[in-house]
């Protein structure tokens, strides 16, 4: 399946219940046995089959999330979602699932799913997670 934005963090967005810049953002790995639906799945605790293993922790890690200046010339807006890395870790993953931290999965608000297109995995190595971006076209 490819990347998408999950339909309940545009309404949280438009309500106020999440401030790119200041809110805490964390990003986790998912197995390929995770099926996002992104008209259901709208906090953390609806997400399944977080990865496990030597080097990563539940939850996974705070990413920074930037909102760029708006681009008049082309008439879009972009957030560019922050990457990381996972050094000396064992573990196979498909997919990153961005998500507002609120300390609590049953409130945690899920931003994005990106799917890598295949398991990419290490053994005691560095998994490194490059940042995406998403574009509000006008």
């Amino acid at each position: 399946m490819a990347s998408i934005i999950y339909n309940n963090f545009w309404n949280a967005l438009c309500k106020g219940n999440v401030d790119l810049d200041s809110d805490t953002f964390k990003v986790m790995l998912v197995t390929s046995s995770y099926t996002e639906n992104k008209d259901t799945h709208t906090n953390r605790n609806n997400v399944t089959n977080e990865v496990s293993g030597t080097g990563y922790t539940a939850g996974g890690n705070t990413v920074t999330v930037t909102v760029q200046n708006v681009d008049t010339a082309n008439d879009r807006q972009e957030i560019t979602l922050g990457g990381t890395t996972w050094p000396n870790s064992t573990i196979t993953a498909r997919k990153a699932i961005y998500y507002k931290d609120t300390g609590n999965a049953a409130t945690d608000i899920l931003v994005a799913c990106i799917d890598f297109g295949t398991d990419i995995s290490t053994s005691a190595g560095t998994f490194t997670l490059n940042a995406s971006t998403i574009r509000i076209q006008n």
